[in-house]
């Protein structure tokens, strides 16, 4: 497990609002918070350090974040905090411009700057991941990300979807990733973060090359991902998609996915996801052969050679034994963010 967690049921009712406060002032920018549900208030938070980015997914009931001109001139950390909002609705007022965000949006404050986020009247709670990342690290001045500020920005399209993909995928991972991990998951934060910026504000001359390749790479992930129930996903198809040579697309995850070949990395998504097919009670019915056509798998004999293989057991035996009462967790693999974690059976 990775990052310390909050859990608003772990103190006494009486307590829950003020020691949450107390909280977010330790963690984040200082900021006036107000809540007409303080005295039934319930929050969930966990704090994620990667390297020079702050992750922490959380959930809470309906607050309002107020930063006063006060609060900036006492403390300013420098940071741009960028929100991805996944249920429920916060209202922003900051930089001049005022907005209102809802599931699948994307918005950023500027910590030098005051600002005022709330929910909407109608809004039971509130789902998300919040990131910080210090502004030093953001190679455009801030007078040109001003441009962004609590701006409705998509995370459904673009490197929009792929930083939300990565943030999701981290949180609901948290558990199972280990702190050796930390590294390169900072890495692609940092990577995916700074391509998205330069992305809303058509600044990717600025980036690094190393930044441009990460997130070539993770376009190509995502793409083969999108893709695998296809069978002839082969490299020329996903290197022609995106307009580089084979030779590219062979170096690129040479140096970014340990070594792993395209072709290979390909074989493991797929297996991945007959695999959780297999063991999904939902789908117990559809004949093995057709779950692994599902997955771009078409050839019945390589299939089974190729789970067996890479999970111990044939497929058939795989489904009997996850359909088992008693069976226990497997240590299959699951991909989160280009990292490999373990993870139970049926996830």
């Amino acid at each position: 497990m990775i990052g310390t967690v909050f859990r608003s049921e772990d103190v006494a009712a009486e307590d829950r609002f003020e020691y949450w406060r107390e909280l977010i002032g330790r963690t984040h920018a200082p900021s006036d918070m107000s809540s007409d549900y303080a005295a039934d208030f319930w929050a969930e938070q966990r704090l994620l350090q990667l390297g020079p980015v702050t992750v922490w997914p959380g959930a809470f009931r309906p607050m309002r974040f107020r930063r006063t001109a006060r609060m900036v001139r006492q403390s300013d950390p420098e940071f741009y905090h960028v929100s991805l909002v996944l249920g429920g609705g916060l209202g922003v007022d900051h930089a001049g411009r005022a907005d209102t965000h809802g599931p699948q949006d994307l918005y950023v404050v500027d910590t030098s700057r005051p600002y005022d986020v709330g929910p909407p009247e109608d809004n039971s709670g509130v789902r998300g991941v919040g990131v910080e990342l210090p502004k030093a690290l953001v190679p455009v001045s801030p007078d040109r990300v001003a441009d962004l500020l609590a701006r409705r920005l998509s995370a459904q399209e673009g490197v929009g979807a792929l930083l939300s993909g990565f943030l999701t995928g981290v949180a609901r991972q948290a558990d199972t990733l280990k702190p050796s991990d930390v590294p390169r998951l900072g890495t692609v934060a940092l990577d995916l973060l700074l391509a998205w910026f330069a992305q809303e504000l058509d600044t990717e001359s600025a980036l690094t090359p190393e930044t441009r390749q990460h997130t070539l790479t993770a376009h190509i992930r995502a793409f083969i991902r999108r893709n695998l129930h296809d069978p002839d996903l082969t490299p020329p198809v996903i290197a022609a998609a995106h307009h580089i040579s084979i030779s590219y697309l062979h170096r690129l995850f040479q140096q970014q996915n340990g070594g792993e070949t395209v072709a290979a990395w390909i074989r493991a998504q797929r297996l991945e996801g007959a695999r959780r097919d297999l063991a999904d009670p939902a789908l117990r019915a559809m004949p093995v052969q057709t779950v692994a056509a599902r997955w771009g798998l078409s050839r019945p004999a390589e299939f089974s050679r190729a789970f067996r293989t890479a999970y111990g057991v044939p497929p058939t035996e795989y489904r009997l034994r996850a359909a088992a009462p008693t069976a226990p967790p497997d240590t299959a693999k699951e991909f989160v963010g280009g990292q490999v974690a373990r993870v139970p059976s049926g996830n």
